[in-house]
């Protein structure tokens, strides 16, 4: 369900020119952010108070340089492990996926 109903925002991010990948392996949950090679950040937390008060996720942030180039080289991976999603792929998904797209859309809240 959580997977449909986030499905349904990449319209707004591609219109955006936003570039969606779609992971060929599972389901990747942790968030990373590595700035400058130098500074990273990694875990679950959604960076909203939900995750942070209901979920207890958490983030940590690592002041080293070693291990942010190798969170980087994983961010490198996932993507070579992904396809690219463009505007006109999900424009032309079939109708059934964006009703059930819809349907969990309405349930976001709560996921």
């Amino acid at each position: 369900m959580v997977y449909w109903a986030s499905y349904s925002y990449l319209q707004e991010l591609l219109e955006l020119n936003a570039h969606c990948y779609l992971y060929n392996k599972g389901f990747l949950h942790a968030k990373t952010m590595v700035i400058d090679g130098k500074i990273a950040s990694v875990g679950t937390a959604n960076m909203d108070i939900r995750s942070y008060k209901l979920n207890f996720e958490i983030n940590a942030v690592l002041y080293d340089s070693e291990t942010a180039q190798q969170l980087e080289a994983l961010f490198l991976q996932d993507i070579r492990d992904s396809d690219v999603l463009t505007l006109e792929a999900y424009e032309n998904r079939p109708w059934y996926r964006k009703v059930v797209e819809s349907f969990a859309r309405l349930l976001s809240p709560i996921l």
